[in-house]
C-alpha cells in the first residue's frame, strides 16, 4: 500500500451481491480518478453465494488498494458501513452499494467539487436502472446547496461522498439499532453539522439498480420499522433545529415519505388490530413534532391524514381513504371575504375537522388540473393579467391594441 492517504475510500457493503458486484466493482476500476487516488475497503456480510470469494479475487488482481473484511452477517447495512468507516484511510469516504455502480467520471468529479467548494458532503446525481431515483434535486449543479431552500433533504440515501474529518470530528456512525432509515439518519446529521453540502447534477454519478431478484433491502421491513425510522429522523432534527419554520420545512421529510405511506390506502386492507398499533405508533410522533407551519407546507390529502391521526380520528381517516381509494377527484370551493380555498374531501364543511384541515396551501394537481395557492400567481399569469388590463383601459380611450397573435 502506498504511504499517503488517498482521496477516496469507497465502502462497499455486500451480502448476496451475486452477479451484480462483478459490475459494481468494474466501475470503481473504472474511474477516471487514477488507481492511487483510491482505495476499496469491502465487506463481505455473511454471503453464502460466492460474494465473499469473489471480492477476494478482485482484490488479488486490481491495481486499487483494496482490504476485503468478511463477517458474520450483522442483519443489516449499518454493520459493515460502519466496518468500512473504521478502516477508511482517504480524505473522503463514498458508500457504495454493491448492487449499483457509478458513472467513470463520477469520483473525480466529486472530490473535485468537494475540494473546490470546501463541503463536507457531495452529491453526485443518481439515476434508476429498473427502478425509480428521486430527480427534483438534480436541476442544477451547485457548490453550496441550501438545506431549507432546496429539495437536498429529499435525498437522504447514504451513497454520497463524505468528508472524513466530519465523520471522525464527530464519531458519527450508522445507527445498528435502526433497520431501515439508518441511512437517512446519517445524512441528515452530515447535513445539519457538516459544512455544507454540494450537488454535481450535469453528469450521472450514480446507477441505482433495482434488483431483478427483488431482494433490494429498501423493499424489506415491517411497519414498525418504519416508525422506528421516523421517530429516529424527527428527533434528529429537533435536537439541531429550534422550532420554527426551519425545523418545519425538515419535518416535512419524516412526515411525509416515512409516515404517511403507513397511512395511505394500503390500510384500508389492513386488521383492526394493525390499523390500532399504527395509529399508536403515530401518536406521540404527532404529539411532539406536529405544528401548523407543517401542515401548511402540506398538499390536502397529506394534511387532512395527519390531521384525523392527531385528534386519533380513525373513522374519518378510513373515509378520507376511501376517497382516495376509489380515485374520488374534490371540488375546489372559495369561502370566506379572503377567497381562501379549499379542496371537499370527506367531511368537509361537517365541522368534525378543523376547515384549515381542507385549505390549499401549497401547488396541488387534481387529476390534470393545476390549482395553485390564491395570491400567488406565476409570472407568466400576472402578465397577462397585467397585458389584459392594458388593453382594457386602450379601449376606454378609444385606442385599440390587437392580442399577441399565436406562433404557428
Amino acid at each position: 500500500m502506498s504511504s499517503s492517504a488517498p482521496d477516496v475510500t469507497v465502502v462497499i457493503g455486500a451480502y448476496q451481491a451475486m452477479p451484480y458486484l462483478i459490475r459494481c466493482l468494474e466501475s470503481v476500476e473504472a474511474q477516471t480518478l487514477p488507481a492511487g487516488r483510491m482505495e476499496i475497503v469491502a465487506v463481505d456480510d455473511g454471503s453464502t453465494d460466492g460474494t465473499g470469494e469473489y471480492l477476494e479475487e478482485f482484490a488479488a488482481r486490481t491495481a486499487i488498494d483494496m482490504r476485503v473484511v468478511r463477517q458474520e452477517n450483522s442483519g443489516g447495512p449499518s454493520g459493515p458501513r460502519n466496518r468500512g468507516i473504521g478502516l477508511a484511510r482517504g480524505r473522503y469516504v463514498f458508500f457504495l452499494d454493491a448492487d449499483d455502480y457509478f458513472g467513470e467520471e463520477a469520483l473525480e468529479r466529486m472530490v473535485a467539487m468537494g475540494d473546490r467548494a470546501g463541503t463536507d458532503v457531495v452529491l453526485g446525481k443518481v439515476v434508476g436502472v429498473n427502478r425509480g431515483a428521486a430527480k427534483s434535486m438534480w436541476k442544477q449543479t451547485v457548490e453550496r446547496a441550501d438545506l431549507y431552500s432546496s429539495n437536498i433533504k429529499f435525498t437522504l440515501s447514504a451513497q454520497k461522498l463524505f468528508r472524513r474529518d466530519l465523520l471522525v470530528r464527530l464519531g458519527m456512525t450508522f445507527d445498528e439499532s435502526l433497520k431501515t432509515g439508518e441511512d437517512a439518519l446519517f445524512t441528515m446529521e452530515a447535513y445539519l453539522r457538516g459544512n455544507g453540502v454540494s450537488v454535481v447534477a450535469d453528469y450521472t454519478c450514480y446507477y441505482l439498480v433495482g434488483r431483478d431478484d427483488g431482494k433490494h433491502v429498501t423493499k424489506s421491513g415491517s411497519y414498525v420499522l418504519r416508525f422506528d425510522s421516523a421517530r429516529a429522523l424527527a428527533g434528529l432534527i429537533a435536537a439541531h433545529v429550534p422550532p420554527g419554520p426551519k425545523r418545519d420545512v425538515l419535518m416535512v421529510r419524516p412526515f411525509v415519505i416515512t409516515l404517511l405511506p403507513q397511512f395511505g390506502p394500503v390500510l384500508l386492507r389492513q386488521s383492526d388490530e394493525v390499523r390500532r398499533k399504527k395509529m399508536e405508533l403515530a401518536a406521540p410522533l404527532l404529539e411532539n413534532y406536529w405544528s401548523p407551519g407543517l401542515a401548511r407546507r402540506l398538499k390536502v390529502h397529506e394534511r387532512l391524514r395527519l390531521v384525523c391521526l392527531s385528534q386519533g380520528r380513525l373513522d374519518l381517516l378510513l373515509d378520507v381513504l376511501r376517497f382516495m381509494s376509489d380515485k374520488k377527484e374534490p371540488r375546489a370551493v372559495r369561502k370566506g371575504l379572503r377567497g381562501r380555498l379549499y379542496l371537499t374531501y370527506p367531511h368537509f364543511g361537517e365541522g368534525v375537522l378543523p376547515l384549515s384541515a381542507y385549505e390549499v396551501t401549497v401547488p396541488e394537481r387534481i387529476g390534470r388540473k393545476r390549482i395553485d395557492v390564491p395570491g400567488r400567481q406565476s409570472t407568466a399569469a400576472f402578465l397577462r393579467r397585467l397585458a389584459g388590463k392594458a388593453r382594457r383601459t386602450a379601449r376606454s380611450a378609444g385606442l385599440h391594441i390587437p392580442r399577441r397573435a399565436h406562433k404557428t
